[in-house]
């Protein structure tokens, strides 16, 4: 698995496919999209993606990088969550 860009990873994990930048910092097992090691989307089974908004107008400002991650992701999202319920919420694997 090649590094590539973060639109390529985002891209990769909507089709449900495992991915990662060229520097590792956003990664997609198939599932879940992570920033560093912290999970900002989930995919289900049913190929529905929600991601959690953890940007500062979101409610909980993570890093500069992971904001911009979460703005590559939200507009792509079918559901966006505000990280505490995403955080609270059982997401099958």
């Amino acid at each position: 698995m090649s590094g590539k860009r973060n639109d390529e990873v985002v891209e990769s994990w909507l089709r449900g496919e495992k991915a990662r930048s060229h520097n590792g910092n956003l990664r997609s097992d198939g599932i879940n999209l992570f920033s560093y090691n912290l999970r900002i989307g989930y995919r289900a089974k049913s190929g529905t993606t929600v991601a959690a908004d953890y940007t500062s107008p979101g409610g909980s400002f993570h890093s500069v990088t992971t904001s911009c991650h979460v703005g590559k992701v939200r507009w792509r999202a079918d559901h966006v969550m505000h990280p505490t319920v995403f955080e609270n919420s059982v997401f099958p694997e």
